[in-house]
């Protein structure tokens, strides 16, 4: 994996005076199509670098921003989920750097999508109508104005936990609106899984991961594999695979 420098880029946009990102290359030749990863709540982790490498070996150009490069998750955190929520703020146009570094790699196809977990998962469905072609949102916190963030949505495959109480009826709401909005969607509740279930490991301060167990926040394996089986389908019909630069 390696580090990218995106504080040009965000900058030029009004976004982060630093911003620092994570990049991983698929294996072989490319083009490849890109995505953009955003991170959890927690930040970057050795668990959110997995998630990277993952998406990277189903043949993606992917690239994580570190949405807290500029002061680090203390001082950024509260901030950010507060852009998340009001559809305002520098993390959008850090967001919007991350994709624009990718359309301009001579291994890129031209194609990105954007990929969430959790707070992540929540700017993934507030950026679908900003250029992105595909999208996926796990367990991402719904836009206070449905109708409106999704009217110019890019197709959208969306992985909710039936456990996870903060975000009760997510699914039903995003479908309804999709819908609504004649959206390509691919949606699923998995009823035994809770927040952050699409994660192999625990993430978040070890003094609070007793707690988060006891919420249901963590890995359950069998709807992760079948979460990431419909997200590489889904991307692969939208943003399609690498192709033969020869």
């Amino acid at each position: 994996m390696a580090e990218v420098d995106l504080s040009a880029l965000a900058r030029a946009r009004g976004g982060s005076q630093r911003l620092a990102g994570r990049l991983a290359r698929p294996a072989g030749e490319g083009p490849w199509p890109g995505v953009v990863m955003l991170h959890e709540a927690f930040g970057i982790d050795e668990v959110m670098n997995r998630q990277v490498e993952r998406l990277a070996r189903a043949g993606y150009l992917t690239l994580m921003p570190d949405l807290y490069s500029d002061g680090g998750a203390r001082r950024c955190l509260v901030s950010t989920l507060r852009a998340m929520g009001s559809g305002r703020g520098r993390a959008y146009a850090d967001i919007e750097a991350s994709r624009q570094w990718l359309l301009d790699q001579p291994d890129c196809t031209g194609r990105v999508g954007v990929l969430g977990f959790c707070m992540g998962g929540g700017f993934a469905l507030m950026t679908v109508g900003t250029g992105f072609d595909a999208a996926s949102s796990n367990y991402g916190m719904l836009p206070k104005d449905l109708d409106r963030a999704l009217a110019d949505s890019c197709p959208v495959v969306l992985s909710y936990g039936g456990r996870d109480l903060g975000l009760r009826g997510a699914t039903a709401k995003l479908e309804s609106a999709l819908e609504r909005a004649g959206v390509v969607h691919d949606s699923k509740e998995y009823p035994s899984a809770g927040h952050s279930f699409l994660n192999d490991g625990e993430v978040g301060p070890r003094v609070l991961r007793p707690l988060l167990r006891v919420a249901g926040v963590g890995p359950e394996p069998e709807a992760a594999a079948d979460a990431w089986r419909r997200i590489e389908a889904f991307f692969a019909e939208h943003l399609g695979g690498p192709v033969d630069a020869g």
